[in-house]
């Protein structure tokens, strides 16, 4: 007896999943010649906060890991290579009453499938200000916050996660919107969101790497299955970024304990193929491979001067 036709059914091919982005990338750095597996966070449980109020009355702030564009950090501008030198390692603010100019050249987004054109799509600001104005929220805070990729597990815990709570303490914010671009980012976000509960402030996460988040126990998850550096909304679409938000802001208002994951409806495309080329060997020929070897790193070189200065 054969086996049911998928499109009897009308089944969705495998590969139509959340892309396993800790898997891609354990193989993906073995392939190259980093042979020891990156230790990915790992929880089984996480802190939760429920509003303290209605978010008409809250003071909500953004927190992410995009950077501020520096003209004497090279090629930061849409489908720029990946810019070590663009990599920031300190918490940052910025005022939310200014336009601010962030960029993703310094992480690891999906640079096939997306162009970076739309800071919409990893900077939610313009859309959270709408939000205010229409009364869906209290206000936005005086700051947002940059929460640097950090590889280093203790970095983010006992450094960056502890600094961003104070600044958010003493900006009397009620509610924090995370928004991570590539694989590390989430993990970066996830502990924050962490050290922010434990600390009183209920938060939500927008991101795309659906696996890398539930790994580390996330109190609250919207999950967009979007190529990484999406995590917002479509680019040129305002109205899914607008849709983005308020899926967000709505698990915030029901979600009932933590680790909770809302998925968005929203599709990227019909043809989810794109889902297979983010970091599969499979997919990368042995001179590629060399070539990205090399290319990291002369990047990896590049960041360290950095740090260190």
């Amino acid at each position: 007896m054969s086996a049911p036709r998928d499109d009897e059914f009308g089944f969705a091919p495998d590969y139509d999943s959340p892309v396993p982005y800790m898997q891609r990338t354990r193989d993906y750095y073995a392939a190259i010649g980093y042979t020891t597996p990156y230790r990915w966070a790992h929880y089984t449980s996480a802190p939760f906060q429920p509003l303290k109020k209605p978010l008409a009355k809250s003071r909500v702030t953004i927190i992410t890991t995009a950077a501020p564009y520096d003209p004497a950090k090279g090629d930061q501008g849409p489908g720029a290579a990946y810019n070590g030198s663009a990599k920031f390692y300190q918490v940052y603010d910025g005022d939310t009453s200014k336009q601010h100019d962030l960029r993703i050249s310094h992480i690891g987004y999906d640079r096939k499938h997306t162009s970076a054109t739309d800071s919409g799509t990893w900077f939610p600001l313009p859309q959270l200000l709408k939000a205010s104005a229409a009364g869906r929220i209290g206000e936005v805070s005086q700051r947002f916050f940059g929460a640097p990729t950090n590889r280093s597990h203790r970095v983010t815990l006992d450094t960056d996660a502890p600094e961003i709570l104070a600044r958010c303490l003493a900006d009397k914010v009620d509610v924090a919107v995370l928004v991570p671009n590539c694989p590390v980012c989430h993990q970066t976000t996830a502990l924050v969101a962490r050290h922010l509960e434990a600390g009183g402030i209920p938060t939500v996460i927008m991101g795309c790497a659906k696996d890398i988040i539930e790994h580390a126990a996330a109190p609250r998850f919207l999950f967009s299955d979007f190529p990484l550096g999406n995590s917002a909304g479509k680019p040129h679409d305002v109205a899914s970024q607008a849709q983005t938000l308020e899926l967000a802001l709505t698990l915030l208002e029901t979600a009932s304990g933590p680790q909770t994951t809302m998925q968005s409806p929203l599709r990227w495309s019909e043809d989810a193929s794109w889902k297979l080329d983010y970091n599969n060997v499979a997919q990368l020929s042995p001179e590629e491979l060399a070539r990205r070897r090399a290319e990291f790193d002369k990047q990896k070189e590049i960041a360290r001067g950095n740090r260190a200065a």
